[in-house]
């Protein structure tokens, strides 16, 4: 074991038992050998003495500062989220300053190297460690296949009570994020913003502070528990939602979603007779269905002025795949031509994106960069490449995420351009349990 460096601790840590006096020639050990997180993190958390002490570490120091740490940098992407003015201004508000936004991504990045074991190895096996990292474009990112081999979390086993899994075939192991309480707090606080910014935008027929009904056409929260969409959707039922709003899908034998055909109908004639704008919410795998069974009862709807249909994508072979343009034009054939708002996200983010005018474009506390994959390095802007996505709302696993996804990008702004060559399907029509 390697000698530990003199720790500055407080009169009052000791006091508490937090940490207890070494006598001389003892050692001690960090978790990877190195003091320099263990003095950080004093920084943090501790008022300092004027001269050091070399100090043994109880049982649970480590986590407690580490828990501690990982506070701190949430309350701090809160901040930046915080910033944000009220939803009806929001896609007109600047991002944060450079120089705020990277700090936090820095300090997240030491923070998230020191307490995600597989991320650190990754790190190291690409020679990219805190003390060398001087910009967030150096931060390595994981690829989302990594999420299904190995465990991305600082969360400990005990801890965790939630954990969203990526969609796709059965054949395939699924990716895992793990949660827990403080997380999920943050998850929700990252997505009610941006959702509403580009779902509850008032207009004429929309006014401000309006509870429209919210018809999610996925299974039920307690039929779907990992995943990462129908969590967010009960979050916005709960938030936004009015009167008669809920969930209208089921699963299957297979365990696949499908649609609870009576109930969606029920539902929509429900919706059209109330005159209240609706937002009907769900996968491209769903609305086919949906579709067409409308069609082979030649029936269709129109949906009251000022409703919103929020879809996400997906097909990987749940049903016939539609073009977009395809798709939104039976949308607007057979619920009345309501307002289309495309929504990116994925179980591995906590943060998600929604299209306007073509371009996706995620909330401030979110970079998007697009890589070749070749060469590793950033494609000129509007030139294609993988989509790497860095976001600071994903406190407890990683920030820095490199998709399989194909994009082209504007600003902070891009088109989806689909999957990468020998992707894997992915996408919520293909949850299964």
């Amino acid at each position: 074991m390697r000698p530990l460096l003199a720790l500055r601790v407080s009169e009052s840590d000791q006091k508490h038992g937090i940490a207890d006096p070494l006598n001389p020639g003892k050692s001690g050990q960090t978790l990877h050998g190195s003091p320099k997180p263990l003095r950080w993190l004093s920084r943090k958390t501790s008022q300092m003495d004027s001269r050091p002490r070399p100090t043994g570490l109880r049982k649970g120091f480590l986590q407690n500062r580490m828990t501690q740490s990982h506070l701190i940098l949430a309350d701090q992407v809160r901040t930046l989220i915080g910033r944000c003015p009220k939803p009806e201004n929001l896609l007109d508000a600047p991002e944060p300053p450079p120089a705020d936004w990277e700090a936090v991504a820095l300090n997240l990045f030491a923070l998230q190297y020191e307490t995600v074991p597989a991320y650190r190895l990754l790190c190291n096996a690409r020679g990219r460690r805190p003390e060398e990292v001087r910009s967030w474009l150096e931060i390595p990112a994981v690829p989302t296949q990594a999420f299904q081999e190995l465990e991305f979390t600082a969360i400990e086993p005990e801890a965790r009570t939630r954990v969203f899994h990526s969609s796709g075939t059965t054949a395939q192991r699924p990716s895992r994020h793990f949660h827990h309480a403080e997380s999920l707090a943050l998850y929700e606080e990252s997505l009610r913003p941006w959702f509403a910014a580009h779902l509850l935008a008032s207009e004429a027929a929309f006014p401000q502070g309006l509870r429209p009904r919210c018809l999610a056409l996925t299974p039920q929260p307690a039929n779907a528990p990992h995943s990462s969409l129908v969590h967010m959707l009960e979050v916005v039922i709960q938030d936004f939602g009015g009167t008669g709003s809920g969930f209208t899908g089921r699963v299957g034998g297979d365990g696949a979603w499908e649609l609870d055909l009576e109930a969606t109908l029920e539902a929509l004639e429900s919706a059209c007779a109330n005159g209240i704008p609706t937002l009907v919410l769900g996968t491209a795998f769903l609305f086919v269905h949906l579709f067409d069974a409308l069609s082979a009862q030649g029936r269709s709807f129109r949906l009251p002025a000022g409703s919103r249909v929020m879809e996400t994508g997906g097909y990987k072979g749940r049903s016939r795949s539609l073009p977009r343009a395809e798709l939104h034009a039976a949308i607007a054939q057979q619920l009345g031509d309501p307002k289309i708002i495309p929504e990116y996200g994925m179980s591995e983010l906590s943060s998600q994106a929604y299209e306007s005018g073509g371009r996706f474009q995620f909330p401030p506390w979110v970079r998007v960069r697009t890589i070749h994959p070749e060469t590793g390095l950033d494609t000129a802007e509007g030139e294609p490449g993988i989509l790497r996505i860095h976001d600071l709302a994903n406190v407890w696993s990683v920030a820095a995420l490199e998709t399989t996804d194909l994009g082209r990008r504007h600003g902070q702004s891009f088109e989806l351009l689909g999957r990468a060559a020998e992707a894997e399907p992915r996408g919520c029509s293909r949850m299964t349990l």
